[in-house]
C-alpha cells in the first residue's frame, strides 16, 4: 500500500492573452524610450495599422491614447510612487518593467478603470511581454499601489511645499525640478499662478484647426464638423476647434492643405507680424525657419491677399519637404528652399518682413510632447544659445531699414525669449544692430494677460495656447 501523499494535478499551461488596446500602448512607450520617438509621430501610424487589421474601433483607439500620453504626462508622479513600492533603486528596475509598472498605476490612480481590472489587465501585459517571472512583481507592486489613490500617494511622497517649495511642485505635478523653476522665474509670481500652469501642462490640449485665407474660411470648417462638434476659436479669426475625438484628416479642406491643423498661439504669432506696421514697401516676405510649414502656410496666405510673395527657407531637407505640402496650392507667389538662416544665400536688406521662429528647448508645448520634459536638460539651452542669437542677428540684416523681423520661440524660458532679443540688440557676442521694439500687445487684439511689453508671452494656461513668445523688432539703421 503506498502511504506516499497524492501529488494534486499540475494546472494547464495557460497561454497569456494578448490585449491589443494595452499591447500597442506599450509599443509606443518603448518607441519613446528606446528610439527617442516622440509620441505624437509614433501613435497614429499604430493606431491606423489596428484599425486596418480590424483590433480596433474608436473606444479602443481613445483608450490607447489616454494610457500612452497619460502615462507619460504623470511619470514623474509614478516614478516616485513606485519607488515608493519596491526595495531596490528605481535606476535598476528594467525600462520595460517600468513602462508596465507605471501604465498600471497610471490605470489605478489616473483613470477610471476599476481596480481588478487595471491590475489583472497590466499583469497579464506583463506576462505577454516580460514573461511569468516579471509578471510576479508587476503584480506585487501594483497590489501595493492600491493601498491609496493619488492624493494619497502624492502626501506620502512628495515633500512639504514649506520644506521644498520646487521640488514638492515637481512630484505633484510630474516635472523635472529644474524646468519647474525656469517656468516659475518666467511666469513670475505666487504659487497659484505656477501651479496653474503645471497643471495645464498635463491637460489634452484641443485640436485647433486653420483656416487659410483666401483659401479656406472658418464657416467651412464649422459646416464640415458639424457644429455639435466644433467651437470657434478663443482668439484668431482663423481658428476652430475640434470636439475631442475628431480626426482633421477626414477634412477635405485639410487634406487639400487649405486649413490644416495648428495652435492659436502659433497663428496669432504669424498674424501679429503680418499686422506689424512697415514702412514703405511690403511685397517680400521670409519665413526664415519655416519646417515643419504651419506658420509658413498662414503667412504665405496673408501674404497672397497683399499681393506679396514669401521666401519659406528650411535648413533641413526632410522639413523642407514638409514645407513644400503644407504650402501645396497657396495661390500667391511663393517660393520654399533648403538654406541655412545664419549663412544666407540672399542678400542684406532684401525683405520687408521676417519671421525667425528659431529652434529651442519645446518648453512652451509639454502638453503635446510630455516626454520632452524628461530628456530635456538644463545645459541643452547653452547648444541652443549661439543659433538663436545667429539666427535672430542675421534676420535683422536680411531686413531692410523700415522692415520689421519677428522672433518667436515656443519656449517661456527667459534665457531663449527676452535675454537672447536683448543681447542680439546690444552687441553681446557680435555687432549691434540698429533696430527698435514694436509694442506687440496691440496686434493681437482681444487676448488677455499679455504682460507689460513690448514682447509678448502666451500661456498655457492663461491662453489655451501653447506657450509662445514674440518679439517684433523694426530695423532703424
Amino acid at each position: 500500500m503506498n502511504d506516499q501523499p497524492r501529488r494534486r494535478p499540475a494546472k494547464p499551461h495557460r497561454r497569456p492573452k494578448k490585449d491589443p488596446v494595452r499591447f500597442l500602448a506599450f509599443e509606443a512607450l518603448r518607441a519613446v524610450d528606446e528610439r527617442d520617438a516622440y509620441a505624437n509621430l509614433v501613435l497614429p501610424p499604430l493606431l491606423k495599422k489596428a484599425r486596418a487589421k480590424g483590433d480596433f474601433d474608436g473606444r479602443d483607439a481613445a483608450l490607447a491614447t489616454e494610457l500612452v500620453y497619460g502615462t507619460l504626462r504623470r511619470q514623474g508622479t509614478y516614478d516616485a510612487i513606485v519607488a515608493a513600492c519596491i526595495d531596490r533603486p528605481l535606476r535598476e528596475v528594467d525600462p520595460p518593467v517600468l513602462d508596465v509598472l507605471n501604465m498600471g498605476v497610471h490605470q489605478l490612480l489616473g483613470t477610471r478603470i476599476p481596480t481588478h481590472a487595471a491590475v489583472s489587465a497590466s499583469v497579464e501585459l506583463a506576462r505577454v511581454v516580460l514573461g511569468e517571472g516579471r509578471a510576479k512583481f508587476v503584480n506585487a507592486v501594483l497590489r501595493k499601489v492600491t493601498a491609496h489613490d493619488l492624493d494619497g500617494w502624492v502626501e506620502k511622497v512628495a515633500p512639504s511645499y514649506d520644506q521644498d517649495a520646487e521640488d514638492h511642485l515637481a512630484v505633484v505635478h510630474s516635472h523635472p525640478r529644474w524646468i519647474v523653476s525656469a517656468l516659475w522665474d518666467a511666469l513670475g509670481g505666487g504659487r497659484a499662478g505656477i501651479e496653474d500652469l503645471l497643471e495645464a501642462d498635463n491637460e489634452r490640449p484641443e485640436v485647433t484647426l486653420v483656416a487659410r485665407p483666401g483659401r479656406s474660411t472658418t464657416e467651412e470648417l464649422v459646416k464640415a464638423l458639424g457644429e455639435d462638434s466644433s467651437l470657434p476659436g478663443r482668439w484668431s479669426p482663423y481658428a476652430v476647434r475640434m470636439a475631442e475625438g475628431g480626426e482633421p484628416g477626414a477634412l477635405e479642406a485639410v487634406r487639400e492643405s487649405r486649413a490644416g491643423v495648428q495652435d492659436e498661439g502659433s497663428q496669432l504669432v504669424a498674424a501679429a507680424l503680418a499686422a506689424a506696421p512697415v514702412e514703405g514697401r511690403d511685397t517680400r516676405w521670409l519665413d526664415g525657419c519655416a519646417g515643419p510649414g504651419g506658420k509658413a502656410a498662414l503667412l504665405a496666405a496673408l501674404a497672397a491677399e497683399r499681393g506679396a510673395t514669401l521666401l519659406a527657407a528650411e535648413k533641413q531637407p526632410h522639413r523642407a519637404r514638409l514645407v513644400e505640402r503644407a504650402l501645396a496650392g497657396n495661390p500667391g507667389p511663393y517660393q520654399v528652399i533648403t538654406a541655412d538662416g545664419t549663412r544666407p544665400p540672399w542678400l542684406p536688406g532684401t525683405f520687408d518682413r521676417i519671421l525667425m521662429d528659431v529652434p529651442c528647448s519645446g518648453l512652451g508645448a509639454l502638453r503635446r510632447r510630455p516626454e520632452s520634459r524628461w530628456r530635456r536638460r538644463a545645459e541643452d539651452l547653452e547648444a541652443f544659445a549661439p543659433l538663436q542669437r545667429g539666427l535672430l542677428r542675421e534676420a535683422l540684416k536680411a531686413v531692410r531699414v523700415g522692415g520689421v523681423v519677428g522672433y518667436a520661440t515656443c519656449s517661456p524660458h527667459l534665457a531663449e525669449t527676452r535675454v537672447v532679443v536683448e543681447d542680439v540688440l546690444k552687441g553681446r557676442g557680435g555687432e549691434p544692430v540698429e533696430a527698435e521694439w514694436i509694442d506687440a500687445r496691440p496686434l493681437m487684439p482681444g487676448v488677455p494677460a499679455l504682460g507689460e511689453g513690448p514682447d509678448v508671452q502666451l500661456w498655457p494656461h492663461l491662453h489655451g495656447t501653447d506657450a509662445m513668445y514674440l518679439a517684433l523688432l523694426r530695423r532703424t539703421g
